[in-house]
């Protein structure tokens, strides 16, 4: 098919958000000195390899994950430094809508904010504000005497080693979550320690002293309650999934002397023109929110007193697009640098060795982690060459490829539900390497 009709829908949906406000769509080469042009550049799929027979395969199964009632609606992005070749969308931004999803639609992308906390931890370190190697105790003192937990009969001891900042970048730290840990002694110790503000609905059926607490606990004071209770494990001998991220943010607003929202807007997005990624969305932007068929997810409208490093943000394809271009062009984004290259390639390095567990590693012994991303092998070689970047439990992730040149961008808006969409994070991916491979 000729370029041209390839790109007239693409083009047009653009345009479209051009009359409701937005900036125009740039087509030439990029101003440095004006960060906060349109991110999305549109080039030929060819360039991925991508013809518009696989492009229409891609779209006709996110349709049908819409068209079946698995979601709303969806949007598929993929694109390097020259442009973005792939910008597929489906379905309106919720069940009750008649906007459909666009590149300027706002999603909860719950555990995709981990990587921009990571990178901006890496960003004080450069600035020395922090060193990996520190105790998490030098920032949070809670922390300062630490104690293990044995998962079988609930005995408590000190720790041999304390946990670091390193730590909590490879989820190696032993702090877990309550749902990964129901089932030893550290579960209901949990529970009882701090609510839930980090996934789920809100808590509208709880007691008012619970919703007094879920509206004003910080991210300071939930790492000090997480700190004061033990871990699951000796810090740095297993991987776990959980509250690591939250308390790294915490650690963040103690070593800059700020809070989150501010750390986040001066190391990473106002230098990358990110105005669109919050912790929570002004309500004058509420038409633009994603919501879900399934899963009633927290009102991102109500400002509260946590920055959840772990899972708080909110934001659009277009501003996650400028993060993943950032990590492909090697920790700069039109001419702004937000780490150094040297220090992008430390972030990908493998943590895995034969002194770390794998127990409860998602991807077993396939994969690796980094600090901050997940390492996927993108091919059946398991040693690589890997992609890097992460997922959100409300359906969304991006990956960043440096071999194949390309990041993608996936979002959508589900929390549970029924299983089996034809469509989801797991096959924008997969979709998107066999259509280059073919």
């Amino acid at each position: 098919m000729p370029k041209s009709s390839l790109l007239n829908p693409l083009l047009a949906l653009l345009l479209a958000y051009a009359v409701c406000g937005s900036q125009a769509l740039a087509q030439d080469e990029i101003d440095n000195e004006n960060i906060h042009l349109r991110s999305i550049r549109l080039i030929h799929p060819s360039n991925f390899g991508i013809d518009r027979a696989e492009l229409d395969t891609i779209k006709a199964s996110m349709q049908q994950a819409v068209d079946e009632g698995f979601i709303p609606g969806a949007l598929l992005l993929v694109g390097n430094g020259r442009g973005v070749g792939v910008l597929e969308t489906v379905g309106m931004q919720g069940p009750d809508s008649d906007t459909p999803v666009n590149a300027d639609t706002l999603f909860r992308i719950y555990s995709m904010t981990k990587p921009i906390i990571s990178v901006a931890t890496l960003s004080l370190a450069e600035d020395g504000l922090l060193a990996l190697d520190d105790a998490v105790s030098d920032y949070i003192p809670e922390f300062g005497d630490l104690q293990v937990i044995d998962r079988d009969s609930g005995e408590i001891g000190a720790a041999r080693v304390p946990i670091t900042i390193e730590h909590l970048l490879t989820h190696q730290s032993g702090i877990v979550q309550e749902p990964f840990a129901m089932n030893t002694p550290l579960g209901p110790r949990y529970r009882d320690s701090f609510v839930d503000i980090l996934t789920g609905p809100d808590p509208a059926d709880k007691s008012a002293e619970y919703l007094a607490e879920f509206n004003s606990i910080t991210a300071r004071e939930l790492a000090g309650r997480i700190g004061r209770q033990p871990v699951l494990f000796e810090p740095g001998s297993a991987w776990h999934y959980g509250h690591s991220t939250d308390v790294l943010g915490a650690v963040l607003e103690v070593a800059a002397g700020k809070p989150l929202d501010e750390v986040l807007r001066e190391h990473i997005f106002a230098p990358i023109g990110m105005s669109d990624t919050s912790f929570y969305v002004d309500p004058s932007q509420a038409f633009r929110i994603a919501e879900p068929y399934y899963g009633p997810m927290t009102d991102n409208t109500i400002p509260r007193a946590m920055f959840s490093g772990g899972g708080g943000l909110n934001s659009s394809a277009e501003d996650y697009l400028r993060f993943a271009a950032m990590l492909l062009n090697g920790g700069s984004y039109r001419g702004n640098r937000i780490i150094e290259r040297a220090t992008l390639d430390r972030m990908r390095e493998k943590t895995f060795d034969e002194s770390v567990s794998r127990e409860f590693f998602f991807y077993g012994d396939v994969s690796d982690w980094g600090l901050g991303f997940h390492l996927q092998p993108t091919s059946d070689d398991p040693n690589g060459p890997h992609n890097f970047g992460w997922r959100g439990i409300g359906g969304t992730i991006f990956i960043v490829d440096e071999e194949n040149d390309f990041f993608l961008v996936y979002m959508e808006q589900r929390w549970g539900g029924p299983q089996g969409a034809p469509f989801d994070n797991n096959a924008a991916v997969r979709m998107v390497y066999e259509a280059m491979r073919n």
